[in-house]
Formats: C-alpha cells, structure tokens, sequence
C-alpha cells in the first residue's frame, strides 16, 4: 500500500448519481438501499446542501505533519494534486445522503461504497475499488448504568491521498486517534495506511471494556442462577443477544486483517506499520476467542439454570404428591370414622320406631341385642378399615 504515498493520476472525474432501476411502467425508482436508509430524505432541501455541515474535523497533512485545516471541500480538493507526501484526512459524522454524495463525487468514489455507507448497518468488512479500500468496523463501548453493550459503526475510504471517515455512532474517538497520529509524525508519514491502522487499533482497544464488562455480567448471572432467581432467564437471554451481537463485530475483523496482511507483499506495505498491523490482529484474535468462549459459556449457564429450574419443579411436584397423599389419607380416616359412627345411628334410628307390630318391641332381650348389634357391626367396619391401612 505505500504506492498510496505517491501522486496517482486519476482518471476525469463523473458526477456522482444514485444507481436507478426500471419499473414496470418505464419509471425509475431509487435503489433497494434507498429504502432502507434510516435518516431522513433531503431531496427538498437546497442543492447546495454543503458537506462542511457534518464535517468533525479536515486536515492536510505533508510529511506526517498538519499543513492546514481547509474549511471547504473544494480547498482540500485545491491542495492535493501535483504535491507528493501530502494526504487529507476528512472526518464526518452521520453526514446526509447528498452530503456523501458530494464526497463521493469529489474523491471518485465507487457508487456501490457509497451505497453501503448511506444505509449503513452494514457487516464489517474490506473491499478495494481500484485504488481505494472501503472498510467498515463496528466499534462497541460498555454502558455501566444499565449494563449494556452499545455498538457503533465507522466507515473507512482510504485511497492513495485522502482518508474518508463516516462515523455513525459516538465510538470511537476518532479525535483522539488523530491527535495520537499527529503527536508521532513518523507513524502519521507513512500515508492513509496508518490512518487506516490507528482506526483499527482505536476500534479493538475498545472492545477490552466491553469484554471486561460481559466477563462480569456473566460471573453475576452464574450466581443468580445457583441462587434460584427467577429472572435470571430473562437476563441470561438478553446478554446472549449482546453476545451474537458482539461476536458478529468481532469475528469479521478477522477476516479485515487477513486480507490487510496478505496485501503486505503486493502493495509494499512499510515493515513498520507491518508490525503494528499484526499487533492489531492478535488483539482481534483475543477479543473474538473471549467473545466466542462468552457465547459458549452462556449455553452452558442456559442449559444448568434449565435443569436446575426442572429439578425445582420435580421438588415442588413432589411436596405437592406428598401433600396429596397426606390429605388423602386424612379424607380415609373421616371417612372410615364417619361409616364407624354411621352403623349406630342407622340401628338405633330403626328401633326408635314406634310402630305396634314392629317386631322385637316387646322382646325381654331387644334392648341388648341392638346395642350388640351396634358393636358388632362398628368392630367389624373397624377392622375392615385397619386391615386396609384407612385407620
């Protein structure tokens, strides 16, 4: 990539259009990824809608120090040709879609790029239109008040004079990374590529924070689990959400430094900023590891909060049979009791009939032979009862 340092001569430049698609009836209409760009439309705003209106911070750069803040693109645009070593590096913040247009258009860039960063929401990813790379980088930062994981997005242009930054979120600083480049002028002379590298380095430092802070909402949640609260599902949901999210910022960043290091030969990249790539790679190694280990371990508390919540059940549906079966012997024996008491009552209800020819009124013996009656039949009921446990 050190080819970026030297003057390319470009080709004339087009003015920049949104790709249109026929209808039916003959009429264009916008891109797919019109539709989807979530910021609100412009098209009756005045045509001299400036890029100057997002713009964080412009800067031109020789040799690895500031030589001006221009305050209008068309200066920028002015100060580069015919000057070797000179750089600019334009930072935007949630620019409007004819504010990136008129970048486009100044810096040829390709349309599709473009597309991808007035949608935004895009994937992280590296792809190289002739002489440009775009990148996008998703950067995260960890919320302690309401601990949550909040993701940004960051798109890169770096061509062979100029550093295009669209930032779509908060994080990263990119004013701290560019004063870090301009308080090492050497770093800063190697071109857009150390631009392109401290961005990088900017966006993983920042995801030790976050991991830190999901480390410590994992340990929380595994003693809320063994504790028995019953929220912890939710809870545990919601951060495996954080965790998918994360991983899908981390893992393709992977991928980003791949294909940045298999470049390294083609495009003679400086052996310095070699190493300070690589270090950039094995911190992104690390943080997806520890981000796919996050993930694991949240399926593993998942599937123990789910046989620790059966096994609560199968306890209370225990207590609960064993209670059943206590009341069922209870209704046994007031009901064995109740039969008991019931034999009397029907015996001594017959004899206290007072009919004439009712039989045994005027027996010597009757009195007793009913009250032995009663006992009879009441022992007898009792044993019956006993005998199958009901007493």
């Amino acid at each position: 990539m050190s080819d970026w340092r030297a003057r390319a001569t470009r080709a004339s430049r087009r003015p920049f259009t949104r790709p249109t698609y026929p209808t039916g009836h003959g009429n264009p209409h916008p891109a797919p990824e019109h539709s989807m760009d979530p910021r609100p439309d412009h098209h009756d705003e005045p045509s001299a809608i400036s890029l100057e209106r997002s713009v964080v911070d412009a800067a031109v750069y020789r040799d690895g120090r500031r030589t001006g803040t221009p305050s209008s693109l068309m200066e920028v645009y002015r100060e580069l040709p015919g000057k070797p070593g000179t750089m600019t590096w334009i930072g935007l913040y949630r620019p409007a879609e004819a504010q990136l247009l008129e970048a486009a258009e100044r810096f040829d860039l390709h349309q599709l790029a473009v597309e991808d960063a007035i949608v935004a929401h895009q994937r992280p990813k590296l792809e190289r239109y002739g002489d440009t790379l775009f990148v996008v980088l998703r950067a995260a930062r960890y919320l302690d008040d309401v601990e949550e994981v909040d993701f940004g997005e960051i798109h890169l242009f770096v061509g062979p004079d100029f550093v295009l930054t669209v930032r779509h979120s908060q994080a990263p600083d990119l004013s701290a990374v560019r004063r870090r480049l301009e308080a090492d002028p050497a770093l800063l002379a190697l071109g857009p590529e150390a631009v392109l590298y401290a961005v990088l380095d900017a966006v993983v430092d920042g995801y030790a924070p976050v991991i830190a802070g999901l480390q410590h909402d994992i340990d929380e949640i595994e003693t809320e689990v063994f504790g028995g609260d019953p929220q912890v599902s939710r809870r545990i949901y919601e951060l495996s959400r954080e965790v998918i999210e994360f991983q899908r910022a981390t893992r393709p960043l992977l991928d980003i430094m791949r294909s940045l290091e298999a470049g390294f030969e083609k495009y003679g990249t400086d052996e310095e900023l070699q190493r300070y790539l690589r270090d950039v790679a094995d911190h992104a190694t690390y943080a997806a590891e520890r981000v796919d280990g996050f993930r694991q371990m949240l399926q593993n508390i998942l599937t123990v909060n789910a046989t620790l919540v059966s096994q609560r059940q199968n306890e209370e549906m225990k207590q609960l049979a064993e209670a059943g079966h206590a009341q069922n012997n209870e209704i046994k024996k007031i009901s064995s009791w109740a039969a008991i008491l019931f034999a009397p009552t029907l015996i001594g209800t017959v004899y206290g009939m007072n009919f004439e020819t009712m039989p045994e009124l005027k027996w010597a013996f009757g009195y007793p032979f009913a009250i032995g009656l009663m006992a009879l039949v009441c022992t007898g009921l009792y044993l019956v009862f006993k005998r199958r446990d009901w007493l």
